[in-house]
């Protein structure tokens, strides 16, 4: 969830809605707030490009993508539930996304043949406010990105446990994380070693970098710049690492000259530093996420008109490794 832009205007809507009382509403329809049209791929001015070695993108289908705003995919270990970022209406004052009852974390699930009606993970008590985002899972913890009453900088990072299916007893991911690290969207490998993140922290080589923390046994080591293979000038940030440990992804600057970000791969080497990337899908693609076995590609496209004055629309796609 690209939320950093937002943050101002964030910030004075909670600060005004702390001084209204809050009154119970039933939970709206996201069918209600969605844009009366859909865009599809054969309108696209700038559609995804892909690497050789994998299938022509295309976006998830109905009931997951609609002609709101989807965004930042997490596909759980069971291959089969994604959650995800949705906010109804690109073009609605951010403080009515903050009180709309809709925009914040979703959740579908495969069923082997189509994706089921998304529900909302509601991470906030009654009468509060938040705008959260991001989401990661690793066992029974979900992190996720929020804006909130609370915090100790603008966004800060959270944690929720999952108890009889339900995410519960949110609370703050703490001073080490949210102020010392400065940790942004972030990765953990699947054995809990390893902590990637994008951040703006003073070290690196410009913008947003990819950094690493190490797990010490009783908690997250000094983060570790991953250096001029990987950070350039530009943006790098959104890390994801399959499950094996062997390929980090992440997104930045396109280098093959087309508009806006792309989604990069770098493979582990013997030494356990990163390769040299290669860009995998190109033209407002980013926030890259596998499936546990690597074949299949998730990521968020933006839909931008044909001068790239205006987005248009955010849908997750979907890409698979040919064999």
């Amino acid at each position: 969830m690209k939320i950093q832009r937002l943050i101002p205007l964030l910030l004075a809507a909670l600060l005004l809605a702390a001084c209204v009382p809050a009154t119970p509403t039933p939970a709206p329809s996201r069918a209600d707030r969605l844009p009366p049209h859909k865009y599809t791929p054969q309108e696209d001015a700038w559609p995804p490009q892909v690497a050789e070695g994998w299938s022509p993108p295309q976006p998830l289908p109905a009931p997951l993508n609609t002609s709101g705003g989807e965004d930042s995919p997490f596909l759980l270990a069971d291959d089969s539930t994604l959650l995800f970022f949705f906010t109804p209406d690109l073009a609605i004052p951010v403080q009515q996304q903050l009180t709309d009852g809709l925009t914040g974390i979703w959740q579908s699930r495969f069923d082997g043949s189509a994706w089921s009606e998304p529900q909302r993970i509601v991470l906030e008590a009654p009468g509060e406010l938040a705008m959260d985002g991001c989401a990661f899972v690793l066992g029974e913890v979900l992190w996720f990105c929020s804006v909130r009453q609370g915090n100790a900088r603008e966004v800060d990072l959270y944690t929720a446990s999952r108890v009889d299916g339900l995410w519960t007893d949110w609370q703050n991911a703490g001073a080490l994380i949210n102020t010392s690290y400065q940790v942004g969207e972030m990765h953990i490998t699947a054995d809990g070693q390893e902590l990637y993140f994008g951040s703006q922290r003073t070290g690196g080589a410009g913008g947003s970098d990819l950094w690493v923390s190490h797990w010490s046994g009783d908690g997250w080591g000094e983060p570790l710049n991953l250096g001029e293979t990987i950070n350039t000038w530009g943006d790098e940030d959104r890390p994801f690492v399959t499950q094996d440990g062997q390929e980090l992804w992440y997104d930045g600057q396109s280098l093959r000259g087309l508009p806006g970000p792309a989604v990069f791969r770098s493979l582990r080497q013997p030494d356990g530093s990163w390769g040299p990337p290669e860009e995998i899908v190109s033209s407002f693609a980013g926030e890259p996420n596998l499936s546990r076995d690597g074949k299949t590609l998730y990521f968020v496209h933006h839909y931008f008109n044909a001068d790239v004055t205006q987005m248009l629309e955010v849908d997750i796609y979907v890409s698979y490794r040919m064999p």
